[in-house]
């Protein structure tokens, strides 16, 4: 009986290892390739529209719900200190640095890694990357660069477009409280942000993109068992993106801190 615990369990860290190793060489080869032609342009075109265009509709109500509700929650703490004037600095420092790209990427995360999952997973269990192969089609230039590629591209924009529309969120709900025009809350929303802040943010949603792409590209790409392989394809791409999404956040976070205090 322990002996058979133990073969389990040293089978469970052998597979572990093993899947951290493909997803190293899966990684490595996307630096690889990427830089090699042909460069599907067309395609790379064609994913930014599927993850950029299709996403802005959620976006934008996700970013004007998450600027409204923010001045909901701040406003009373401000109130106690009587600060409410600093209201749009606190919300512009808060959406640039943080908000704007982990909400993004959250959204994307969920919406944009389980939809590569599920469709490279299809294809997987169908045999039709295997036919790519035959076709003397390189599938993973095809399908994974490009992916990635758009997904790095896209998210980006959309972090810096939900960062803005938050910002109008904030304003309606601090115009509906006290008179101020959109350029004096702009104004003031942008006056403690610094080139490093938004640096951080572009620089977090690239990383966020990235992820998601490669997450998604990965899993859909080693799907099995059929069908219920690609729903579990689609579920991990989504859980393992969002678990890597906020390690990274901690990560970034610290390291421009450390460039803070230089």
């Amino acid at each position: 009986m322990i002996n058979n615990k133990q073969n389990i369990f040293s089978k469970g860290i052998d597979e572990y290892f093993i899947s951290v190793r493909d997803a190293y060489k899966f990684t490595a080869l996307f630096f690889k390739e990427v830089l090699i032609k042909p460069f599907h342009g067309r395609e790379v075109i064609n994913q930014c529209f599927a993850v950029g265009i299709k996403s802005l509709p959620l976006i934008t109500l996700t970013g004007f719900i998450v600027g409204i509700v923010f001045t909901k929650q701040s406003r009373p703490s401000l109130e106690d200190f009587g600060a409410t004037s600093w209201l749009p600095s606190l919300i512009g420092i808060a959406i640039v640095r943080a908000l704007g790209p982990l909400v993004t990427a959250l959204i994307c995360a969920g919406k944009v890694g389980s939809s590569i999952g599920a469709e490279l997973g299809s294809m997987k269990v169908t045999e039709q990357i295997d036919a790519m192969e035959v076709s003397a089609i390189n599938p993973y230039k095809y399908l994974v660069v490009t992916r990635v590629s758009a997904t790095t591209i896209s998210i980006p924009i959309l972090a810096l477009y939900c960062s803005f529309v938050a910002l109008f969120g904030s304003f309606v709900n601090v115009h509906a409280e006290e008179t101020i025009s959109i350029i004096s809350f702009y104004q003031s929303a942008f006056s403690s942000i610094s080139f490093l802040d938004i640096f951080t943010g572009v620089t977090k949603s690239i990383v966020y993109g990235f992820t998601i792409g490669m997450v998604g590209c990965f899993k859909g790409f080693n799907a099995t068992q059929g069908t219920r392989g690609v729903g579990k394809a689609a579920n991990l791409a989504v859980v393992l993106s969002m678990f890597l999404i906020f390690i990274e956040e901690v990560i970034i976070v610290q390291v421009s801190n450390w460039f803070r205090y230089f």
